[in-house]
């Protein structure tokens, strides 16, 4: 992971981080589109749009399609993949269901720096290697947890 990533607010990362998975291969998308997915008004959008376009990050001119500039899109691709990172640690490690986990990694993705991201990474294919060595180590945190809920029951 780059250390280069634009300083930006936890908002202005949800509106770059929707623009990118939003444009995909097309490399554009609209206001409105953005406006949805976020669940904001369009208002909202115009005031984002034009704050990452004063850093650079955006192409955008009212009433035309949205994309993203070289800096915009790689700081984009290393927000996305904080969040798989973080979303992927949660259901794979932890166990966490599919939703919550992509709540929590929406709102760990703004917190945890770059560092702590790798090490994460790290992590989880450490234990993706141990399990290809008969090593389930995934299986026995997972028992190890079940063990705990049962206990706590009880």
């Amino acid at each position: 992971m780059s250390k280069n990533i634009v300083k930006l607010s936890a908002s202005l990362e949800d509106y770059l981080e929707a623009i990118y998975n939003l444009a995909g291969d097309k490399n554009f998308t609209r206001s409105r589109d953005i406006a949805e997915i976020l669940g904001v008004s369009r208002a909202s959008v115009t005031g984002a749009l034009r704050l990452l376009k004063e850093k650079n990050l955006v192409n955008y001119e009212p009433y035309t399609y949205i994309s993203l500039t070289e800096s915009g899109r790689l700081t984009a691709a290393e927000i996305a993949n904080k969040h798989q990172v973080l979303k992927s640690f949660f259901t794979n490690v932890l166990s966490v269901n599919h939703e919550t986990a992509q709540q929590a990694a929406c709102k760990a993705e703004h917190a945890l720096g770059p560092d702590i991201i790798a090490k994460l990474l790290s992590f989880i294919e450490f234990v993706g290697e141990n399990n290809k060595n008969g090593n389930n180590l995934m299986a026995e945190f997972q028992n190890f947890c079940k063990k705990k809920e049962k206990s706590k029951s009880i």
